[in-house]
């Protein structure tokens, strides 16, 4: 596991560990953390239903002043695009597996230390 120093790799790590708990309830079984590719890192990769999933995760606390699914851009889906390709391609996932992409956004109140925890599902990224 990686060890995070800032403030906002701290706030993102515990917002990736309740992304993940989130979807185990939910009834998801986690293959993959950190997927880490030069060309991207894939933050969850998780299996529901016979379907796999490839999860962004996007964490802010309470003082932002933007929602979290903004700092998912153009550039950023490019990326996890291509960790999708090759992901697929050294797991040797069957062309007739399917996937989607989602995106999981965690709102941290420390205040009341509680999270709000939405998933924007089967998000369309381009290669």
């Amino acid at each position: 596991m990686k060890k995070f120093t800032s403030e906002t790799q701290k706030v993102g790590q515990l917002g990736e560990d309740i992304a993940v708990r989130f979807l185990m309830k939910h009834g998801y079984e986690i293959i993959a953390r950190n997927f880490t590719q030069k060309c991207g890192e894939l933050d969850i990769v998780a299996k529901n239903k016979g379907k796999i999933h490839f999860v962004e995760v996007k964490t802010v606390s309470r003082e932002s002043f933007y929602r979290p699914e903004e700092n998912v851009n153009p550039r950023k889906l490019k990326r996890m695009a291509r960790a999708i390709q090759i992901y697929i391609a050294q797991k040797h996932v069957s062309p007739e597996t399917y996937w989607q992409t989602d995106i999981i956004t965690v709102i941290l109140d420390k205040t009341n230390k509680t999270a709000k925890v939405d998933v924007l599902e089967n998000i369309i990224i381009g290669a």
